[in-house]
């Protein structure tokens, strides 16, 4: 197939557009750099230096050849962030994407894949499933939900298939792939900066939510498990006009249970302050994939927390500075 891919610069955009090239398919990358690192896009990969919310340089590279697919990876993704700046997640999550969305069907892109997330539902005791209530706690899952809600209408009208993947946390890195946000805001490779000797001590958000030891619950998913549920969806499109799953291994771990996680990783004492709860973290999403196991047969292969981090850790020693070594 030939796939359009958006954000393929950035930490799962680029391992998609690896996982593809690998597997045979020709693969273009519309990336704005503005967090993703060039040396990240795959050798072998188009790459197209643009804005999304650049129509006409958008409008040219769809036109530019036949594509069977577009997965769209790009958007701001801070949800602390969107709770001081909605602006910013409205303009570029949701605007955006419509027009990202618009374009594709214009230039006969007939399958959307989209990374979302699990923000979109309500905070829950229990493991979500697809049926769960929605009800986002801020506005970076807020837009996510809406651009699932156009999506449904576009397949409606236009007859677009698409696939909504609702993931809270990737993490891990594979051999040559690894996370690197700039500036970083996710627990574990800011908690993996400690032994690397980049901050001091890592900070909790929070320790009087209502959980076992009072910090946020979250579900963790390995990048490449991840990716491997975004091809099953890709392939399934041809049949199904629309699917979505929820991604995750059903189990949730605290804020504590990954620091100290990470310690038994890296042998580090990983000293942890706390502080007061930041606005929009709700205190337990974790994601029930018990519908894409059953219908694609997705499988995670690599569920434990420890492997996990580990991965983290070996790909951060030997990427301390990320990709701009590369």
């Amino acid at each position: 197939m030939n796939i359009f891919i958006t954000g393929g610069a950035g930490y799962i955009g680029s391992t998609a557009a690896e996982t593809l090239l690998e597997a045979g398919h020709h693969v273009t990358v519309f990336d704005s750099l503005v967090t993703g690192h060039r040396a990240a896009v795959p050798a072998g990969a188009e790459f197209v230096h643009a804005d999304l919310g650049d129509a006409a340089a958008l409008r040219t590279a769809l036109a530019a050849q036949p594509y069977d697919a577009v997965m769209h990876f790009a958007a701001f993704i801070e949800a602390g962030e969107s709770m001081k700046d909605p602006g910013k997640y409205f303009r570029n999550n949701l605007s955006h994407s419509l027009g990202l969305i618009e374009l594709a069907v214009q230039a006969g892109v007939k399958r959307f894949v989209l990374s979302s997330t699990a923000a979109v539902y309500q905070s829950s005791d229990e493991p979500l499933s697809e049926d769960s209530p929605l009800g986002p706690t801020n506005v970076y899952g807020q837009t996510k939900l809406m651009i699932e809600q156009a999506l449904e209408w576009y397949r409606r009208i236009h007859g677009l298939h698409y696939a909504a993947l609702r993931y809270f946390n990737a993490a891990g890195a594979l051999p040559h792939r690894g996370e690197a946000h700039q500036p970083e805001s996710h627990l574990i490779p800011l908690t993996l900066q400690v032994p690397l000797g980049k901050r001091e001590q890592i900070y909790i958000f929070g320790t009087d939510y209502p959980t076992p030891d009072g910090t946020c619950i979250r579900d963790y998913i390995h990048i490449q498990d991840l990716i491997s549920a975004h091809l099953l969806a890709l392939d399934a499109l041809e049949e199904r006009d629309c699917l979505i799953y929820n991604l995750g291994n059903g189990a949730g771990y605290s804020v504590r249970q990954v620091i100290e996680t990470a310690r038994e990783v890296t042998g580090h004492p990983i000293p942890a302050v706390e502080t007061p709860r930041r606005p929009g973290d709700p205190p337990r999403l974790v994601a029930s994939s018990e519908r894409i196991r059953r219908e694609l047969g997705w499988q995670p292969q690599i569920p434990d927390l420890k492997a996990i981090i580990a991965s983290a850790w070996a790909w951060h020693r030997t990427h301390p500075q990320g990709y701009a070594e590369d």
